[in-house]
């Protein structure tokens, strides 16, 4: 499986975003020097792509699988494209505040930690639909990892289209999200252009 070894804050700087967005309280002092270049049409469409898949831990392949999803489905296809990354299993878990980043997320889902509707996934990209309950295994609850964790999430606000219980270690999704709750520093719309050229 490919994996993304950049360093986080190094992409987040090269990207110009804020490493708060991927669940990393640390700040960069390092200024990105760039000699005064315009970037080219082109070069910022190609900037929200990077952006999007960084944020979201996707590569490549699923990522253009996902547009040509999107554009399939009935709306505006980066509506869709954001509503589809954001309702990843992985995302999810990240979002209820069962993880601190979303590689922790994916992990904790790759591990066999997670339940939904009852039914352990261990399939990050799997998406989620309204009304499922997604949960971390009983067995799995007490352990100092999930202590850690709750530690560290339990000031994080939930999105509104969420319900989670950090105590029971349990969530709900109460409806797939709107574009506007999506907060993410991505212009779905030049990753759109970029893909319709």
């Amino acid at each position: 499986m490919a994996v993304n070894r950049v360093p986080v804050l190094k992409r987040c700087r090269s990207l110009g975003m804020d490493p708060t967005y991927l669940g990393i309280d640390k700040k960069s002092n390092r200024q990105l020097k760039r000699a005064n270049k315009k970037m080219s049409e082109y070069g910022l469409q190609l900037r929200e792509k990077q952006k999007a898949k960084f944020i979201y831990g996707v590569l490549e392949k699923p990522f253009r699988n996902y547009f040509k999803k999107a554009q399939r489905m009935s709306g505006m296809t980066g509506e869709n494209l954001m509503v589809m990354l954001e309702s990843r299993l992985d995302n999810v878990v990240f979002r209820l505040g069962f993880a601190r980043t979303r590689r922790e997320a994916r992990q904790i889902v790759d591990h066999k930690h997670v339940l939904v509707n009852g039914k352990q996934i261990n399939i990050p990209s799997y998406l989620i639909k309204a009304g499922d309950v997604i949960e971390i295994k009983e067995n799995k609850k007490g352990s100092t990892r999930y202590k850690g964790i709750v530690e560290v999430t339990a000031g994080r606000l939930v999105p509104e289209w969420l319900e989670s219980d950090l105590e029971g270690l349990t969530g709900k999704v109460k409806e797939l999200p709107k574009r506007e709750a999506i907060e993410v520093p991505v212009d779905e719309m030049l990753i759109v252009e970029l893909y319709s050229k």
